[in-house]
């Protein structure tokens, strides 16, 4: 491996470090994507249960606020009506949706890096790709009519080409995989949050009006 980084030339080492951070971003995404950490199946059902009758205290509502994305935004209903017992449904949807999109804003965390670095990876490597064909034409300069040249200069130019185009693809496509693979998640935790909030607003709305 190392012997194919130095065939590479320079060319290779912005890739290496592209390759390194987008093996962190999935890593984080992987962990801070997860259903327990998002949208805990059950959640929904235990906050309308606590709820039922009466509102739950401050304390069990920073509870729920802390235990996920989820219970962050259904706990933004209930923090408004602590704050605002005669708030309309109006008034509570519009509350609930801009914790709804604070928390989708950070679901999303990171993935336009994981794009961008899916995007430049190919670029870099035709970066590598040109250098090595100026070093190619620029060992046949000065060759006589024949055309011979600096065989090893040759050759050191036609690895950096083909080096750096290999490996700019090598991080780009595992690169986009994952990006589409968490925005497809993203975009369906984000359903599900709206949909949940949803269902706890009308929850709150006959709770409100006991």
């Amino acid at each position: 491996m190392l012997s194919i980084i130095q065939a590479a030339g320079w060319p290779i080492w912005p890739l290496i470090a592209c390759s390194i951070f987008a093996l962190a971003l999935v890593f984080e995404r992987f962990i801070s994507l997860k259903t327990a950490r998002v949208a805990p199946p059950q959640l929904l059902d235990e906050a309308i249960a606590v709820s039922k009758d009466r509102l739950p205290s401050k304390d069990t509502v920073q509870q729920l606020a802390q235990n996920s994305a989820l219970g962050e935004v259904l706990a933004s209903g209930l923090q408004q009506l602590h704050a605002h017992p005669q708030s309309t449904e109006d008034e509570l949807r519009a509350h609930m949706e801009s914790s709804g999109r604070a928390v989708a804003h950070r679901l999303e965390k990171y993935l336009s890096a994981l794009a961008t670095i899916a995007s430049a990876a190919p670029l870099l490597g035709l970066l590598g790709t040109v250098i090595g064909m100026i070093e190619i034409f620029g060992s046949q300069s000065g060759a006589g009519a024949m055309g011979t040249g600096n065989p090893g200069q040759l050759a050191h130019g036609i690895s950096i080409a083909l080096y750096n185009t290999a490996f700019g693809l090598i991080v780009a496509i595992p690169a986009l995989i994952f990006w589409r693979y968490f925005r497809s998640r993203v975009d369906g935790y984000v359903l599900q949050l709206e949909l949940s909030s949803e269902q706890f607003v009308r929850h709150l709305n006959r709770l409100r009006s006991k």
